[in-house]
C-alpha cells in the first residue's frame, strides 16, 4: 500500500532501480489491483549520462530458484574442461607459430600448409590469446586473417569444417558461443564411458521407432520416459561443458570479473566499477565460481528482466539532468 500511494502523489521520488523493479513485479501480478505503478508519463533522471549512457544496457533482473538447482555438473566436469582448454592452447600455440614461419616465408594463402589457415584456426582457436592478439597488430597480418576469415565463410561455410577439423572447439567470440568439434568431444570422453556420452540423441526418431514397435502400451511409456530422461541429462551435461569452456576462454579474472572475499562479482565493462548483487545468467555465474575454486551457488531462474535504457524509454516524455547540461 505504501509504495501505491506514493505513485498515486504528483510527484514520486526514488532510484532508478526503485522505479525498474516495481515495474517488474506489476508485470508479474495476477490482477491489475496488485500493480503499483500508475501510467508512464514523465520522467526527470537526475545524473541522466550515468543512467541512460553508462548504465543503459544493465539489466534489472527479478530472479528465483529452480526446482534441484543445487545439483549441478561443474565440479564433477571441470577436470575434463581444463584438459580440454590446455590441449586447445597447445594447438593453438603451435598453429600460431605455423603461421609465423609460414606468412614469413610469403605463404599467406587459405589452403592446407599455408599461413592464412594456420593464423585462422589460432583465431578460432583462441581469439583472446595475448600471442595472437600482438600478431594481428603487425602491419598486413589482420588484413591476411580476414581474407582466409572471407575465403571460409563464403557459399554458406562450406569448407569451415576443414578449418575446424584440427580444433577441439570453436570460439565465436563477437557472439560468445562456443561449439565442440568431433576431436573434442573424443577428448572430453573418459575411457570406458559411451561414445555418444556428450552426443545428443535424436529424441524424435528414437520415440518413433518406440511407437512403431510391438511393445505393449505400458513397456512403450516406460521406454519413453527413459528416452526424455536421457535427453534432459544430456542436454544438461552439454550445457555445463559449454558454461564452463565460456568461464575458461571468454572470461579473464580481474578484467571481466574479479573474486572478493569468496565471491566473483562482475565488473561493468564500462566504467570499470564491481556490479554489486549481479550474477552472470544460465549457469555462466557458477561456471566461473567452479574455475575459481569458490563457492558454487544454486542456479536461478529469470523471471522478469528490462534495462534502464528501455525501461525509460517507455515514459511519454522524458528529460535529464548533470553536473554540466539539462536535456
Amino acid at each position: 500500500d505504501g509504495r501505491k500511494n506514493a505513485y498515486l502523489a504528483d510527484i514520486t521520488y526514488g532510484t532508478n532501480n526503485e522505479f525498474g523493479f516495481d515495474y517488474l513485479r506489476d508485470n508479474m501480478v495476477r490482477t491489475a489491483e496488485e500493480q503499483v505503478q500508475r501510467k508512464l508519463h514523465y520522467a526527470m533522471v537526475d545524473e541522466v549520462d550515468s543512467v541512460l549512457i553508462d548504465d543503459a544496457r544493465t539489466p534489472l533482473i527479478i530472479s528465483g530458484p529452480v526446482p534441484k538447482g543445487e545439483e549441478q555438473m561443474f565440479h564433477e566436469l571441470k577436470p575434463r574442461i581444463e584438459r580440454l582448454v590446455a590441449a586447445q592452447k597447445r594447438n593453438v600455440s603451435q598453429f600460431l607459430l605455423d603461421a609465423k614461419k609460414l606468412i614469413a616465408e610469403g605463404k599467406t594463402g587459405h589452403r592446407e600448409g599455408e599461413g592464412g589457415l594456420a593464423l585462422l584456426r589460432a583465431h578460432r582457436g583462441l581469439p583472446k590469446n595475448s600471442a595472437l592478439i600482438k600478431f594481428l597488430s603487425e602491419p598486413g597480418v589482420k588484413q591476411i586473417l580476414l581474407k582466409t576469415e572471407n575465403f571460409y565463410l563464403q557459399d554458406q561455410q562450406k569448407e569451415m569444417p576443414n578449418c575446424d577439423k584440427e580444433l577441439f572447439f570453436v570460439i565465436d567470440e563477437k557472439n560468445k558461443q562456443i561449439d565442440l568439434t568431433d576431436k573434442g568431444i573424443e577428448l572430453v570422453t573418459a575411457s570406458g564411458e559411451e561414445k555418444d556420452f556428450f552426443v545428443m540423441p535424436d529424441v524424435g526418431g528414437l520415440l518413433a521407432e518406440v511407437e512403431n514397435s510391438p511393445l505393449s502400451h505400458e513397456e512403450k511409456l516406460n521406454q519413453k520416459d527413459a528416452i526424455l530422461q536421457d535427453f534432459n541429462i544430456k542436454s544438461e551435461r552439454l550445457h555445463t561443458v559449454n558454461q564452463l569452456l565460456k568461464a575458461y576462454c571468454l572470461f579473464d579474472k580481474d578484467i571481466e570479473y574479479v573474486v572478493m572475499d569468496g565471491k566473483v562479482k562482475i565488473v561493468d565493462e564500462q566504467t570499470g566499477r564491481i556490479m554489486e548483487g549481479r550474477r552472470y545468467s544460465d549457469g555462466l555465474h557458477q561456471a566461473i565460481e567452479a574455475k575459481e575454486n569458490v563457492t558454487v551457488e544454486a542456479a536461478t531462474q529469470t523471471f522478469a528482466t528490462v534495462t534502464l535504457q528501455n525501461f525509460f524509454r517507455m515514459y511519454h516524455k522524458l528529460s535529464g539532468i548533470d553536473r554540466k547540461s539539462v536535456v
